[in-house]
């Protein structure tokens, strides 16, 4: 009897405990189904769960599910709200049965760890690598710089008339251009050069114009209000014929070597913005040669230079900021007279005001407008003054299309006895259109006007136009074409100048 008595018992305690626990999963089970909705079912083109090339699925790595931790704050804030709603307690919570009819029934297993969402979610735009432009060239990774190396070698004729006498010349001509960039978390370094070579289809090289040019740009971010540039750079070209310092009967004109550096520092204090920048600049000039085989000495033009310049501007608003500039400067030459007994060596003093605008990617630039006057050591030469402008502008009215535009003022010194120099203003302009994905279109212009002071030579002016395409037959090489027109008027010169060539471009 006993026996029979316990064993009524023991059913009866364990028929209670059954009870009991259905009682607790009536109440539990709702709120576990709206816990697993709180994330969207995972997208077809992440990794499968049982994909084992991937880190998630691999059990070595465990810890791969475990670092998810940008999911853990949605899953507490959702937990919170539905806290608050009382549609979770009766699982009628609207826009979510629907979703949970569409997902595979849910087996949990107490005895098996939670598993994080794979899906982090979208990646912000700003770490995402950005779409490369058509025919962008991928370039050479060189340590923590990038090298994108071209190479062009074409075939151009030209047509000049100078005084009711024709010349032409064909000739080949190879350019090397290329960009060495840093890719630094701090600071930035970008080298940019090119070189042109030409070579006359013939025995004479009169008329061949070489160019080279190289630029370095190191800048250091010395802290969030203050920027530091050193920069450097060097650049060769020939002397024009119409030149008003060239020599004339010359079958090669001087080659003018010419060596810049500088530095600047430039910090915001609130709503002001300083800049104090220094640079310097050597010329030197190679010997000149007449057609009758005479070399011409040009060393009494070498000279170097020293400038200073402090900005002050103000932030009317982040697209908009006005300046003042002040600036100095001093020439030495290495000759204390020249060939005709003058001494050139100068100082001069300029002041400017202007505006920087940055409305985005559609237009951002500076213009600018002063006055600057030259004083020559020498008493016999008169001082040169005259009002600058400066300044330049790229505006892109369109996706595809963009407009460079440039204004320059200088002071150059002149050669001639008794010529002290003259002002050149100098305006260009630059059209590129992208008429499909691998034709871009160019258009380019200039003009320069030399005003040389009262009882010097009459006026110069010299319009240059021109024309281009560039085809991009595919990712690493582009034909090119282009056509250009110079012409060049007053002060005795009248040249008239027509260029056309076409070319392949190799680029990496």
């Amino acid at each position: 009897m006993k026996i029979i008595t316990t064993t009524g018992g023991t059913r009866q305690r364990r028929r209670t405990a059954l009870g009991l626990l259905l009682a607790c999963s009536a109440l539990v089970s709702p709120a576990a189904a709206q816990t697993r909705n709180v994330f969207p079912p995972q997208s077809g083109s992440l990794p499968s769960v049982t994909d084992t090339s991937s880190p998630a699925s691999n059990p070595a790595s465990g810890t791969a599910l475990r670092g998810n931790t940008s999911a853990q704050p949605s899953a507490s804030a959702a937990d919170d709200q539905n806290q608050d709603d009382p549609n979770v307690a009766t699982g009628t919570t609207p826009g979510r049965n629907r979703a949970a009819t569409q997902e595979p029934p849910y087996e949990d297993d107490l005895n098996q760890p939670h598993e994080e969402p794979l899906d982090r979610g979208a990646e912000p735009v700003e770490t995402q690598e950005q779409p490369r432009e058509p025919g962008d060239p991928t370039g050479i990774r060189m340590g923590s710089f990038l090298l994108r190396p071209s190479i062009n070698q074409g075939i151009n004729t030209e047509i000049r008339r100078s005084s009711g006498t024709k010349i032409r010349r064909d000739y080949l001509s190879t350019a090397i251009r290329g960009t060495l960039t840093s890719d630094w978390s701090r600071h930035s370094l970008t080298i940019t050069g090119e070189g042109t070579l030409e070579r006359n289809l013939g025995s004479s090289s009169q008329g061949e114009q070489p160019e080279a040019n190289i630029n370095a740009d190191l800048r250091l971010d010395l802290s969030n209000d203050t920027v530091a540039h050193i920069t450097g750079g060097y650049k060769f070209s020939r002397e024009n014929d119409y030149d008003p310092n060239a020599l004339g009967g010359a079958s090669t004109q001087s080659g003018v070597h010419e060596f810049t550096g500088g530095a600047s520092v430039q910090r915001d204090f609130g709503k002001i913005r300083g800049t104090a920048a220094l640079d310097l600049s050597r010329a030197s000039y190679t010997d000149a040669k007449l057609s009758d085989g005479t070399i011409v000495s040009m060393k009494d033009r070498n000279r170097t230079g020293i400038d200073g310049r402090l900005r002050l501007g103000y932030e009317l608003s982040p697209a908009l900021v006005p300046y003042v500039e002040v600036a100095t400067g001093h020439t030495f030459y290495d000759l204390r007279h020249d060939i005709s007994g003058y001494a050139r060596s100068s100082q001069s003093y300029a002041a400017r005001t202007g505006i920087e605008f940055d409305l985005g990617e559609k237009l951002r630039g500076e213009i600018g407008t002063g006055y600057e006057v030259v004083d020559y050591e020498d008493d016999r030469l008169k001082s040169v003054g005259a009002v600058t402008f400066s300044g330049s502008a790229t505006w892109s009215p369109q996706r595809g299309t963009n407009v460079d535009l440039g204004l320059r003022t200088t002071v150059q010194d002149s050669t001639t006895p008794g010529q002290s120099g003259w002002v050149e203003y100098r305006a260009t302009a630059a059209l590129t259109h992208e008429m499909r994905d691998n034709l871009i279109a160019r258009l380019t212009g200039s003009s320069t006007l030399r005003n040389f002071p009262s009882g010097g030579p009459s006026d110069e002016t010299v319009w240059i136009g021109g024309a281009g395409l560039t085809w991009a037959i595919n990712r690493y090489l582009d034909l090119t074409g282009d056509v250009e027109y110079e012409q060049a008027g007053g002060g005795g010169t009248n040249d008239k100048i027509v260029r056309a060539g076409v070319g392949l471009t190799l680029k990496r």
